[in-house]
């Protein structure tokens, strides 16, 4: 039986309302199955769904005003819809939105940030990703398909920075926070960009405040898409679109892309 194509991006959009004509005009262009976008920083009444359903994309979202949101927008519409961790503890919608769509299940999240290692934020960012790992253990199995997307808010190895030396004190790049990530990835996840691109240096995400970051290549690589094994092994191509973040009002984050034989 022949394989079929299955291609799905992510991308920290950084408010949906502020850029929904790169974003439709992304998905006209490149057609993806499925879009994982993150901080669409926006109530759920106010999302541009229209928009989405002009150009023939269905969406799932959990949104709320200033800050954090998730969404999921897809061909085929998404089924098995849910959203936030069901722990008992803070569940998090906007930070956490899960679907299965044309068959597979994805996850897409948006990880706390942890503003600094002072910070409170610092101790829950590293709490909610072991919450994840458990949470991961209860939904899912990893030798059975899943896609996880999304801004990790973590990069994971020295490769992943600019400057892993001046960064290792980074809430996004310290020890403690890519240990807590590797505990995850240990569950069962491929990271498919670096399966595909070992030892290059590629990066989705470049600061607004340092001049030409993108030209100067001085970038992260926090936003990922992990796959188990038996859709890691079908992944054929994954990509990250550096063009987009050097066009008219860019997020400050990219599209990072992957392809699927399934």
């Amino acid at each position: 039986m022949p394989s079929r194509p299955f291609k799905l991006a992510t991308f920290n959009v950084n408010s949906i309302r502020i850029r929904l004509e790169l974003v439709t005009s992304w998905l006209s262009q490149h057609q993806p199955d499925v879009l994982c976008l993150q901080e669409i920083k926006v109530q759920d009444s106010e999302f541009p769904l229209d928009a989405f359903k002009a150009i023939g994309y269905n969406v799932e979202f959990r949104g709320q005003k200033t800050y954090a949101g998730v969404a999921i927008a897809s061909k085929e519409p998404a089924v098995d819809v849910s959203s936030g961790l069901d722990d008992g503890g803070e569940p998090d919608h906007t930070r956490l939105i899960r679907a299965v769509v044309a068959g597979v299940p994805i996850v897409n999240t948006y990880i706390p940030q942890g503003q600094a290692l002072d910070s409170p934020y610092y101790p829950y960012k590293l709490e909610w990703l072991a919450r994840l790992r458990k949470w991961f253990e209860r939904h899912y199995a990893p030798d059975q398909p899943l896609l996880w997307a999304g801004d990790f808010n973590v990069a994971p190895e020295p490769i992943d920075v600019h400057d892993p030396k001046g960064l290792a004190k980074h809430v996004a790049f310290h020890p403690d926070v890519r240990a807590a990530l590797q505990h995850v990835k240990d569950w069962g996840f491929v990271d498919v960009f670096r399966q595909l691109h070992p030892g290059e240096v590629h990066y989705t995400f470049w600061d607004y405040r340092l001049k030409d970051s993108v030209d100067r290549n001085i970038g992260w690589r926090v936003d990922h898409i992990w796959a188990t094994v038996p859709l890691a092994s079908r992944c054929v191509k994954c990509w990250i679109d550096v063009d987009v973040r050097r066009g008219a009002r860019p997020s400050d984050h990219t599209f990072v892309v992957a392809e699927f034989a399934l």
